[in-house]
């Protein structure tokens, strides 16, 4: 399977709540070069944060790829969430694109590569990190590339 992991691009920097920034025209510009790496890839599910930023960047990459398929919202890909529970919640061997934020992505990514989160992986705004293994467990999976826009 593939799993690939995308933080939001660049979010104004305030809003009412944390949860209803938006992207910036850089973060959308960064967001499309980063969807350009995702083109003909086998994507069969988007998953997304409920954040403004993070929607707006799966929706613009949906739109990018011509992705059928409804975001699927969930609350477990927040900038707090729980690397653990991600893989909990992450029951698939489909190739899924997660969408979501740091510190989350950095966390999530080196626990999968190394079974701990003591090595968070650095992920700038729209940064697309692509990984590989037979299944999303901790320690299990390699991490194939990451690309910033």
């Amino acid at each position: 399977m593939k799993l690939w992991i995308l933080r939001h691009g660049e979010a104004e920097g305030h809003a009412r709540t944390d949860a209803e920034r938006n992207l910036t025209e850089h973060g959308r510009g960064e967001v499309l070069r980063s969807a350009a790496h995702l083109i003909g890839q086998p994507i069969s599910a988007i998953i997304a944060s409920p954040y403004v930023r993070a929607q707006q960047t799966a929706q613009l990459v949906r739109d990018a790829l011509g992705f059928a398929p409804e975001i699927r919202t969930v609350p477990w890909l927040t900038p707090e969430g729980n690397p653990q529970q991600v893989l909990q919640q992450l029951d698939t061997d489909d190739n899924v694109l997660l969408v979501s934020h740091q510190p989350l992505v950095g966390s999530l990514i080196s626990f999968l590569q190394h079974g701990h989160l003591r090595q968070p992986q650095p992920m700038h705004t729209a940064s697309l990190a692509e990984l590989e293994g037979d299944f999303p467990l901790a320690g299990l999976m390699s991490l194939v590339s990451v690309k910033n826009p």
